[in-house]
């Protein structure tokens, strides 16, 4: 089998690196693991130097003071990439924990698929109630814009990626220019599978289910943070995009024909407020296809009204910060702007 490099950015993650670097650690197939500390100030270092001892595969570099024109994780990754040795280079996230065997499993698509880039996108760990509202209701919109089958079809300019297992083949990765090339981009790992399919290589994007598994927040706070960093353009990136999505996923005609229903008086009334129920259990009804279609329990449909109501102000105010100009990350600041 090919030798694999793992390179993890790790900037103030004491919750979840020991459990990633671990995952990694004893499957054989990873020859080095690569984790960049990004001017961390909680117990990051620590564990990381703990970690170094434990396993002889992992390596421990510093990040220096962030350059102009670059985002944080990609300016760690792109140093990890500078160190790696390996034939393939295994992109992965500190929250993310990998199943026993799945670098093998990629290694393995990737010679099925005769593809350059292999993508999965990790099974989801959801504690909270407002994980449980929004992150399925997320991925299940996001399964139509990036659907697997269109990605990796190359006669298809559909390109996407997951940043929590994102493996490529390091001629490939040095063609496109790395990370280099998307210094500035948000959405670093669908920016890289664009450059890939764009040189003709073929992209792998597909379900993660039983590869890996990730919880992205622990917070309230960190997951609006993070989703109004990327909704926006994960849904286009322009006004008109984002306009139509509120449009289509929100259930206007429900929520109109039960206002009318309580203010107007009368017995139309009451057939307004029955038409305005029916029509939001056929949006509840379509929220249950579209989660069995994309592998989460339909028991996720009691969440379905606060799940559209955090979707829809998340989405408004992801395109809010793009259109004034700039976001906010892990304590840092980046200039945006709007394609």
């Amino acid at each position: 089998m090919p030798q694999i490099s793992a390179i993890i950015p790790a900037r103030n993650e004491e919750d979840n690196i020991e459990a990633c670097v671990a995952s990694l650690a004893t499957q054989p197939e990873i020859a080095e693991i690569i984790v960049i500390n990004d001017q961390s100030t909680d117990r990051t270092v620590e564990i990381l130097a703990r970690l170094s001892r434990t396993f002889p595969n992992v390596k421990v570099l510093e990040a220096a003071t962030l350059p102009a024109g670059w985002i944080g994780k990609n300016h760690a990754v792109w140093l990890g990439a500078q160190a790696a040795k390996g034939e393939w280079l295994l992109f992965t996230d500190a929250d993310t924990m990998h199943f026993p065997g799945s670098a093998h499993h990629a290694l393995e698509d990737a010679r099925a698929f005769d593809a350059a880039l292999v993508s999965y996108s990790p099974e989801q760990i959801m504690q909270s109630f407002a994980e449980r509202a929004l992150i399925p209701f997320v991925y299940c919109r996001l399964a139509r814009k990036f659907d697997f089958a269109r990605v990796n079809d190359p006669s298809l300019p559909d390109a996407a990626a997951n940043g929590q297992f994102l493996m490529i083949r390091r001629d490939a990765y040095d063609k496109i220019g790395g990370h280099r090339a998307v210094a500035d981009a948000v959405l670093e790992d669908v920016a890289l599978a664009r450059r890939v399919k764009q040189a003709d290589f073929r992209l792998h994007f597909a379900s993660g289910e039983e590869i890996a598994r990730t919880r992205m927040y622990r917070s309230f706070g960190a997951m609006w943070q993070g989703w109004t960093k990327n909704l926006y353009l994960l849904l286009g990136g322009t006004r008109n995009s984002a306009l139509r999505e509120l449009f289509l996923v929100f259930p206007w005609p429900a929520i109109v024909f039960l206002a009318a229903g309580i203010v107007l008086r009368g017995g139309i009334s009451h057939w307004l407020a029955a038409l305005g129920i029916v029509w939001l259990g056929g949006f509840h009804a379509a929220y249950a296809r579209a989660l069995r279609r994309n592998r989460y329990s339909t028991r996720f449909i009691i969440y379905y009204v606060p799940g559209v109501c955090l979707y829809a102000t998340a989405l408004a105010a992801s395109g809010w910060k793009y259109r004034r100009g700039k976001i906010v990350w892990k304590g840092r600041e980046y200039p945006v702007g709007t394609p």
